[in-house]
C-alpha cells in the first residue's frame, strides 16, 4: 500500500494568495460593474526594459539559425550571465563573489524552497514572523516541524518582527542551525543596517549555522548606508547563501530568471563531525533536478547589466518607489502607523483590527485588494500589506478610494 508524505497534511488548508483570489473572484461575481484595483500580490505590471527585449529578440533569432542554434545549456547558467552578475552585483560593491559561485535558476521562490534539501531533517530552523510563506511551508513538507498549534508550527524557532524591534528580529535565545532572513523584507518592507546584519553573521559563525538571505528586493534600496548583499559583511562567505531575482527589478515575473550564490567557504557538517562544503552539494542538486534557464531568457537577463539596461531598470524601480511613497503618504495622512515604502515596494500598515476584516473592508468599500498580514504569520495579525506594483494612476485612484472609505 502506497503511503503519502503525511507532512503535507500539516499544511494549512489554503495558501494565502489562493484565498485572496477566491475572495476577490466572489466579490467580482457579486459586483460585476465595480472595478477592482489590485495592490495585493507582488507581481509587476510594467513591461520589460527595452534593452532586455532587444536582447531577447536577438537571442531568439540565433535560435532560428542552425549556425547559432543552442541546445542544452549549462545547468548552472551561461558564463556570460554569471560573470555579469558577479561583476555588477557583488564585486562592484566590494563583495568577493566569483562567477562559479553563482547558480542561475527560474526563480528565487524555487531556490528558497529547494535549498532546504541540503540539510538534515533534524536541523533547528529559525524563521521570521511575519514571513514569506515558502520558507515555512517547505520545511513543513520536509518534516522539520510538529503540528500547527495556536497559529504556529511546533519545532520552528520563530523570530518575531514587531513594532517594538522595528521589524528586525532579535537573535534567538536558543541554538539554531538554519536561519532565514529577508531584507528589504517581504512582507514588512523593513530594512536592516550593516551593523545589524553583522550581528547575525557573527551569531551564525558562533553557532556554526547557515543564513539563507533573500535579497530579492535589493534593487529598491536608495539609502547608501544599507547593505545590498550579505556578502558585504566580513565573514559572511563562511555562513551565508544569498538569493536574488530579476523579477522585481527588471519585471521578469513572467519571464523567469533568478540566481543563488553559494560561496565555496560556506559549509555544514556531517554526522561524523566532518565539515562539508555546500557548493558541491547545491551543484549536484541543481544538475540533477534542474535543466537550466533558456538561452534567450539568460541573454535578456544579461542585458540588465548593460548601460542602457541599468538606466531602464533604475527607471522601473523608481516608478514603483514613487507609487510606494504615495501609498505611504496617503495612509499616514489617514492616521495609520506603517513601515516600508521608501527602500521597498511594500508598505506594512497597522490597522488595529483583524487583518481579514481590514481586507474585506477595503475590498467592499473601496474595491481595492490588499494582503492581510495574518497570512504571513501570527505577528502579522492586525496588519495589511499594500504593494506598489501597479501604475501610478491606479495607485492614486486606489488611495483616493481608500481615503473616502476610511474617512
Amino acid at each position: 500500500m502506497l503511503k503519502i508524505n503525511e507532512n503535507y497534511l500539516k499544511l494549512q488548508a489554503s495558501y494565502l494568495f489562493s484565498d485572496i483570489a477566491r475572495r476577490v473572484a466572489d466579490f467580482q461575481e457579486k459586483n460585476p460593474d465595480r472595478e477592482v484595483i489590485k495592490l495585493g500580490i507582488g507581481d509587476v505590471t510594467r513591461a520589460l526594459p527595452r534593452a532586455c527585449v532587444q536582447a531577447f529578440h536577438r537571442a531568439v533569432d540565433e535560435m532560428a539559425d542552425d549556425a547559432t542554434f543552442r541546445g542544452y545549456g549549462p545547468e548552472q547558467g551561461y558564463e556570460f550571465l554569471r560573470q555579469a552578475i558577479a561583476e555588477h552585483d557583488f564585486q562592484a560593491r566590494g563583495a568577493d563573489i566569483s562567477a562559479d559561485e553563482i547558480f542561475v535558476s527560474d526563480g528565487a521562490k524555487c531556490d528558497t524552497g529547494n535549498i532546504q534539501e541540503l540539510f538534515s531533517i533534524d536541523a533547528r530552523v529559525a524563521i521570521p514572523d511575519p514571513v514569506y510563506p515558502v520558507y515555512l511551508d517547505t520545511n513543513v513538507m520536509a518534516g522539520r516541524t510538529g503540528p500547527f498549534v495556536d497559529g504556529r508550527y511546533q519545532g520552528i524557532v520563530y523570530l518575531d518582527s514587531t513594532r517594538e524591534n522595528n521589524y528586525v528580529p532579535a537573535l534567538p535565545d536558543e541554538p539554531v542551525d538554519l536561519i532565514y532572513l529577508c531584507f528589504p523584507n517581504n512582507p514588512t518592507g523593513s530594512t536592516i543596517s550593516r551593523e545589524q546584519l553583522r550581528t547575525w553573521v557573527d551569531f551564525a559563525r558562533d553557532q556554526k549555522a547557515v543564513i539563507l538571505f533573500d535579497a530579492a528586493y535589493e534593487a529598491f534600496i536608495r539609502d547608501d548606508s544599507l547593505p545590498h548583499s550579505i556578502f558585504e559583511i566580513e565573514g559572511a562567505r563562511e555562513v551565508a547563501i544569498e538569493f536574488r531575482s530579476f523579477s522585481k527589478n527588471a519585471g521578469f515575473t513572467g519571464t523567469r530568471c533568478a540566481y543563488t550564490v553559494v560561496p565555496r567557504e560556506c559549509a555544514a557538517w556531517d554526522s561524523a563531525g566532518n565539515r562539508q562544503p555546500l557548493h558541491p552539494l547545491w551543484n549536484r542538486r541543481h544538475c540533477t533536478k534542474f535543466n537550466g534557464v533558456s538561452y534567450p531568457v539568460q541573454r535578456a537577463a544579461e542585458a540588465v547589466y548593460s548601460e542602457e539596461g541599468q538606466a531602464q531598470v533604475r527607471e522601473l524601480t523608481d516608478a514603483y518607489l514613487r507609487n510606494a511613497a504615495h501609498i505611504a503618504g496617503a495612509m499616514r495622512d489617514l492616521g495609520y502607523e506603517l513601515v516600508g515604502g521608501d527602500n521597498s515596494p511594500y508598505i506594512w500598515i497597522w490597522g488595529d483590527r483583524d487583518s481579514w476584516e481590514f481586507f474585506d473592508l477595503l475590498l467592499d468599500r473601496a474595491g481595492v485588494v490588499c494582503t492581510p498580514g495574518a497570512g504571513f504569520g501570527r505577528c502579522g495579525q492586525g496588519y495589511i500589506r499594500l504593494s506598489a506594483f501597479n501604475s501610478y494612476d491606479n495607485v492614486a485612484r486606489a488611495m483616493e478610494r481608500i481615503r473616502e472609505a476610511l474617512a
